[in-house]
């Protein structure tokens, strides 16, 4: 639509506000808000932002080596296509917007611009990239002693369907009224943590979705009197929540899923091999953009399923990379490779372009990704795990972030702007934390994400 025809259809739904929404290096989604009579002009103009939010940790303060300070403007342009009404919000609309110097020229901090060059190069080769984030969270009651589950269910139990069936509901409904497809709900492994999928979509607008997801379920959920919490391990003693990241290759007209293989013995092409090659090689570095939170790190422990090793597999539910099976329906069509290493703390440009550019190296060196693992890696022995070339992940942020800064193909992909202030923020924030006791952490990373 064109900005008159956004306006027209905005004033129809009652609309007075227009959220311009961005994803920081820190995770946050943050904006500000156009007014109905000024939404045309801005958004051929933009709306100013100073440079220096790009380097503002979660914790919201500036990290203390950042480039970026008071001074410096560019603009948050939106993306038409991105429009909706909100409806749970039915006076305010929601666009997500690019990061645009003053000069017209995209800025080199923008993380959407990362996400949307990644795809531009995945063209070049003929090739696209769909995903969707499959989101885990959990619903809570703010309390005098702090956050406590909504219920006490089991994994996909009855009861679990039951204690959240009118916010779940609204969630999905508000969900489907933006356009986003709605796959699976169920109750998880965690005391009132549930999952519940989308389809997927192009790489941009998949990333798209996860902003709209995140703000979606967490603004219902109020309605509810609830708090939803994203983080990926909320509850010390309680299952984490991941957004595994499930992704699939097509031809750049999207017609042939280049994933899927029917003369290979496990359907699988050798260009879908050597694109899981890529994200093994550089996945030590790639947690850094895909799980980059302290608390990313509770998560990602041996038998817990959430993956702590460099392994992939066919339906292995403890391999940093699954293979999934297939629907009966649409064999071919639904062939895709699930990181499971990935939440929702994460950018969801960055952790998606990331993951794009380690896929793309695997497939332009025609990397091999070995045998397949059909048991938990955890079980290995040490000489088992060199045999097969498998590592365990770094086991804190910071140590992420030194193999990221090692990973030249991840750095170049980034771009050096990006890169740069990047780890910056994502090492404040780690130092930050290193200052407190766990509660704080939790806390913190509870009601953020």
């Amino acid at each position: 639509m064109t900005p008159d025809e956004i306006v027209a259809h905005a004033r129809d739904h009652g609309v007075q506000l227009v959220r311009f929404l961005y994803c920081d290096n820190g995770g946050v989604i943050r904006g500000k808000s156009a007014h109905i009579t000024q939404l045309a002009r801005r958004m051929q103009s933009g709306i100013g932002l100073v440079k220096g939010m790009q380097s503002f940790t979660s914790l919201d303060f500036l990290a203390p080596d950042a480039t970026y300070g008071p001074v410096g403007e560019i603009r948050l342009v939106p993306d038409p296509d991105t429009f909706v009404v909100l409806p749970y919000a039915p006076r305010s609309g929601q666009m997500v917007v690019n990061m645009v110097e003053l000069d017209h020229s995209p800025w080199g901090l923008d993380p959407r611009w990362f996400l949307q060059r990644m795809v531009a190069r995945a063209r070049e080769k003929d090739l696209s990239f769909d995903a969707a984030f499959e989101n885990e969270f959990y619903l809570a009651l703010r309390t005098d002693g702090g956050f406590v589950p909504v219920d006490r269910s089991l994994c996909f139990s009855a009861i679990g369907m039951e204690s959240t069936e009118e916010v779940i509901q609204d969630i999905v409904a508000a969900l489907t009224d933006q356009g986003l497809i709605v796959e699976l709900s169920h109750p998880e492994l965690g005391w009132g943590q549930q999952e519940l999928s989308i389809r997927h979509a192009p790489a941009l607008r998949a990333a798209d979705n996860q902003v709209t997801y995140r703000q979606t379920v967490r603004a219902v959920a109020a309605r509810h009197g609830l708090v939803a919490s994203l983080a990926p391990k909320p509850f010390a003693d309680q299952a984490g929540s991941g957004a595994h990241l499930h992704w699939s290759i097509w031809d750049a007209d999207h017609r042939t899923n280049r994933v899927a293989d029917a003369q290979d013995a496990d359907g699988l092409s050798s260009l879908a091999r050597s694109a899981i090659a890529g994200v093994l090689r550089h996945l030590p570095g790639l947690l850094a953009l895909t799980t980059p939170s302290v608390n990313s790190f509770r998560r990602l422990q041996p038998h817990f399923w959430s993956s702590a090793y460099t392994a992939w597999g066919f339906e292995n539910r403890e391999a940093a990379l699954r293979v999934p099976s297939r629907y009966w329906d649409d064999p071919e069509g639904s062939a895709n490779v699930e990181l499971k290493a990935s939440d929702a703390s994460a950018n969801p440009y960055i952790a998606l372009g990331g993951l794009v550019a380690a896929a793309l190296d695997g497939i332009e060196q025609g990397l091999d990704p070995g045998e397949p693992v059909d048991v938990d890696p955890g079980n290995l022995g040490d000489d088992e795990l060199r045999r097969r070339g498998i590592s365990r992940f770094p086991e804190t942020a910071d140590a992420a972030l030194d193999e990221l800064e090692r990973d030249t193909v991840l750095v170049a992909a980034l771009g050096e702007p990006l890169a740069g202030e990047y780890v910056r923020v994502r090492r404040a924030e780690a130092a930050a934390y290193a200052e407190h006791d766990d509660a704080f952490e939790l806390e913190n990373h509870f009601f953020k994400y």
